[in-house]
């Protein structure tokens, strides 16, 4: 397949840049949703901009499951902050891990994932079941996941909409709420909809640029 996409003058592909710079740098982490409805599309529409990712072999390893059951949602809300609770009140965080979250102001308390209309969990496909019953393996599913995933947040950022990367540890309870098979594992939760009307988010500064980029003559 020939592949010769055309010429953007540099006047435009800046302009396109800082463009695409100044939308993400809006974009915040979201721990106070509102209730308001989101529409299937929206989830479709961000997880076709996830299938466009780069992975390895173009194995493509993830598989996005959606649900807006209310019931689904809660079990998972409980089975969560169970974990949740062992990691900060149990003692199960180290000191290092909960020094570096206290800016963020974070606790056990998940009840976010009662109200928000859809909750996504990626998985990751350790391998794949082939049509003889073999299983494949998968390569570079942790480089692929997580590019895939990134591109799921800025597209549900360029449709309005906020959310937030989940990750209880351990989170083996998505496998057996979700019924997924042994060949995948639980990488990210995502809560997603509207921000809520008091929607707080930590006053956070982000990397200077001199400080993520090194140019090696």
């Amino acid at each position: 397949m020939h592949y010769s996409p055309e010429p953007i003058p540099w006047a435009t592909a800046r302009d396109r840049g800082e463009a695409f710079l100044r939308h993400m740098d809006s974009r915040r982490s979201v721990r106070m949703f509102s209730d308001d409805p989101v529409p299937r599309e929206a989830i479709e529409l961000a997880v076709a901009a996830a299938n466009t990712a780069p992975s390895g072999a173009h194995q493509q390893p993830w598989t996005f499951v959606a649900t807006q059951d209310a019931d689904i949602k809660h079990r998972i809300r409980v089975a969560a902050e169970a974990e949740e609770r062992e990691n900060y009140e149990g003692g199960r965080l180290p000191d290092a891990w909960r020094d570096a979250i206290a800016p963020l102001g974070t606790s056990s308390d998940k009840s976010y994932l009662d109200v928000v209309p859809w909750i996504v969990v990626v998985f990751a496909q350790k391998s794949t079941p082939m049509p003889d019953g073999s299983l494949r393996k998968n390569y570079y599913v942790n480089e692929s996941v997580g590019i895939a995933c990134g591109l799921f947040i800025a597209a549900l950022h360029t449709m309005g909409l906020a959310t937030l990367t989940h990750t209880p540890n351990p989170m083996g309870f998505l496998s057996e709420i979700l019924e997924r098979p042994s060949t995948e594992r639980p990488y990210i939760l995502f809560p997603i909809g509207h921000p809520a009307a008091d929607c707080e988010v930590p006053d956070l500064q982000r990397k200077p640029l001199a400080d993520a980029v090194t140019f090696v003559p």
